[in-house]
């Protein structure tokens, strides 16, 4: 066991008085030491729950036999910290969750970990961690938020900032939108709909690092301080049999997690996720794989944003699990890798079932016969770019209309709000990028705002930026290479004809190779000056959007 090199023998008796210290007896000194990585937090909402959640995986592990050792991961709340410029620190903690749990593990000596996440970079950041530390780990997280309801009708986080942008537009009034703010996030947990804290959960099941229910499961529910026991419970089994994440994480499990992606309908930003944790496995990942697996893969759910379904309701359907048998029963899954329960996928959802096929379409009548997101390739993003294809209105799959081009996406919500968008146009965010940013911020206030003033079936947004998991509309996002590093996007300009085919992943600038090459001649590429401490040092080693906004090695 790892600890033996830290607690064993006399050259470790300086070690053991420092355990001593902090109160270990001598019997827990025996037994396998613990890490639960607790990412409890008082500001994010989806965190608060997370110090319920940790002490029941105490429990579980001293149950099973361990030592349970707790020590914190931060976490940033995405909707706290949208459209402004807290939202340059949200992507960039990723990096920093996995790269201070390293630390505190290497530097400690533990046998095993439980990790405790629940937010959109909270989650991807911690199966980093576990991919690079590759010793026997369980997560749980601390479950979705219960939809809140306004007017009869279940809402979500999206609902309340559309609500902004059908105030701006003068469709609501002041009370109303009130009744919005007091009502759509009604209890602890990640927000209630297909985003990307909750796609990101529901992935881990998949990937075979979390146990059922872990991404759906509701926060407040009584059943969510059972599976963190569990998971404590079960951490132990790991270690007993020398399962390791890398052991879980192969690649057929990350094919699987792009499978089962697409048939959920899950966040873009899974797209920057996936490739950052398969890089950590030591898996190549290609976003051209994506469309292939796209291609063959039903979409079955249409979680909010993307409908009317909620993740309770998924929960209550039978879960991933459910999802997973519905595409094993196709052929889709390879139902053969192992998982943290010490069985492989066929063995943990043989007994699955879909109790709503309102909520789980089956596979024989799915919302499309693709998945739901597409990567979209052209002039304008030769390294490609993605979009959501589920939460796009039909009538939007194909469009082509006139260039609107801003430099931020303060200008661009400005003009929104302004009135000075139109039907037809395309509007583009550019120089947000992971470098250009930098951070590569979400844009959840912008195409809000687009669907709450009733543009979403008329208007395409695009940026080297990215969207928020509760984005709906035609959002396009990732566009790479990015303005920064002189990608196409940085030279589009007002009136530019945009042609967007998402059936057939295509986008492109409507100008010739000749008139793209003079502009590069003439239009100087924009750098945001003053960009200090952690921000500068991202900036000058992160990776474009296409390679998951990976810090270069």
């Amino acid at each position: 066991m790892i600890k033996e090199k830290i607690v064993d023998g006399a050259h470790n008796a300086p070690h053991r008085s420092l355990y001593n210290a902090l109160g270990l007896t001598k019997e827990e000194l025996e037994r396998p030491l613990i890490g639960i990585v607790s990412s409890y937090n008082e500001i994010v909402p989806g965190h608060m729950n997370l110090d319920k959640i940790t002490e029941a995986v105490r429990l579980g592990v001293a149950m099973a036999g361990g030592t349970p050792i707790v020590f914190p991961a931060i976490a940033v709340c995405d909707g706290i910290a949208m459209g402004h410029t807290g939202m340059k620190y949200s992507l960039v903690t990723r990096d920093l969750i996995a790269d201070s749990t390293e630390a505190m593990v290497m530097a400690h000596g533990f046998d095993g970990l439980v990790m405790i996440p629940n937010c959109d970079k909270n989650v991807p950041g911690l199966l980093m961690a576990a991919a690079r530390l590759n010793i026997p780990t369980v997560f749980v997280s601390g479950g979705p938020m219960l939809a809140g309801r306004v007017g009869g009708k279940k809402t979500s986080l999206s609902s309340m900032f559309e609500a902004v942008g059908s105030y701006k537009a003068g469709v609501i009034d002041d009370c109303k939108l009130c009744e919005f703010e007091e009502k759509t996030c009604p209890t602890c947990g990640s927000c209630s709909g297909m985003y990307t804290a909750n796609s990101m959960n529901c992935l881990t099941e998949v990937l075979g690092m979390g146990l059922r229910g872990n991404g759906t499961i509701p926060a407040v529910y009584s059943a969510r301080i059972q599976l963190a026991k569990h998971a404590g419970m079960q951490v132990m089994e790991l270690v007993k049999k020398d399962i390791r994440p890398r052991d879980i994480m192969t690649a057929a499990a990350i094919k699987n997690a792009i499978t089962a992606d697409m048939a959920l309908g899950c966040s873009t930003n899974s797209m920057l996720h996936l490739p950052a944790i398969a890089n950590e496995c030591g898996v190549e990942f290609s976003l051209d794989e994506v469309n292939v697996i796209s291609e063959k893969t039903p979409n079955l759910c249409h979680l909010a944003p993307a409908g009317p379904t909620y993740m309770e309701d998924l929960n209550e359907a039978g879960g991933v699990y459910a999802v997973l048998k519905e595409l094993e029963d196709i052929g889709l899954i390879d139902t053969s890798v192992m998982t943290c329960t010490g069985n492989t996928v066929h063995e943990n959802i043989k007994n699955a079932v879909n109790l709503d096929t309102s909520v789980i379409r089956p596979v024989d009548n799915p919302y499309s016969k693709t998945g739901g997101i597409a990567v979209l390739r052209g002039n304008l993003a030769p390294d490609g770019c993605v979009v959501k294809r589920s939460a796009v209105a039909d009538e939007m799959l194909v469009h082509e209309g006139p260039a609107k081009v801003y430099e931020s996406e303060e200008e661009a919500i400005e003009a929104i709000y302004a009135g000075k968008i139109c039907k037809g146009d395309v509007v583009v965010i550019r120089y947000e990028g992971p470098a250009g940013g930098p951070g590569m911020r979400e844009m959840l206030s912008p195409t809000s705002a687009i669907a709450g003033m009733g543009l979403d079936k008329d208007v395409a947004l695009i940026t080297d930026g990215r969207f928020s998991g509760a984005t709906r509309g035609a959002s396009i996002g990732h566009v790479s290479p990015e303005a920064v590093s002189g990608g196409p996007i940085a030279y589009v300009k007002n009136g530019d004809i945009i042609s967007i085919n998402i059936p057939e992943y295509k986008i492109e600038l409507k100008v010739s190779d000749a008139e793209l090459a003079a502009r590069k001649a003439e239009m100087p590429i924009k750098r945001k000056e003053n960009i200090t401490g952690y921000l500068k040092r991202y900036s000058a080693m992160v990776s474009s959007a296409d390679k998951g906004a990976i810090i270069n090695k």
